[in-house]
């Protein structure tokens, strides 16, 4: 079993926002695969569905972003999922717009919703792909970044770096070797 988490917002008013890239990436696994958004009791959004046998499970925390790991940590403990078999997926200010990043383990970096994902697992050993958004212009606040949308000129970007995101997370379920996906989408 694999669990691919896409960190963001809940609610209409945070859809299009640069802190919503996780969703954006998970939404579109969704599509590819044709599996359903359900809510669940652990404050969550869960579709699922299966590749060569193995299920997948994708996951939209709804607790907002500073609470992730309270949807997170309960439902891989119901599943039965390990850290090693979890991807987060993530908006990150310290990469540029349409870039993409794999990494295996590490710190929070800053990010509220990996911190509280850290928190609630106990382990920063698990994989992750941050997508790229840039750091906030002159004079405008992270918090105001992060809860802005994309303009007209940054959206292929944007949308580039989500499907190649979504590219490096089908072929890391396909194949099973986060490293190998790393080498191949870093």
């Amino acid at each position: 079993m694999k669990m691919i988490v896409g960190l963001g917002n809940p609610g209409k008013k945070y859809e299009q926002t640069k802190h919503n890239v996780g969703f954006m990436t998970v939404d579109r696994l969704a599509k590819r695969f044709n599996a359903t958004f359900k809510k669940n009791s652990f404050e969550a959004e869960v579709a699922d569905f299966f590749v060569n046998g193995e299920k997948i499970l994708l996951v939209k925390p709804q607790t907002f972003m500073n609470e992730s790991g309270r949807a997170v940590g309960p439902l891989m403990t119901y599943f039965g999922v390990y850290p090693e078999e979890l991807v987060v997926i993530y908006d990150d200010l310290d990469l540029a717009l349409g870039k993409i990043r794999l990494r295996q383990k590490g710190s929070a970096g800053g990010h509220n919703g990996m911190k509280s994902i850290i928190s609630h697992l106990n382990t920063q050993e698990f994989d992750r792909i941050k997508i790229g958004i840039d750091r906030p212009k002159p004079g405008m606040t992270v918090v105001n970044h992060v809860l802005s949308g994309f303009s007209k000129d940054d959206q292929p970007l944007i949308e580039g770096s989500i499907d190649k995101a979504m590219e490096a997370t089908i072929d890391y379920i396909e194949k099973n070797d986060f490293i190998a996906t790393m080498n191949r989408f870093n």
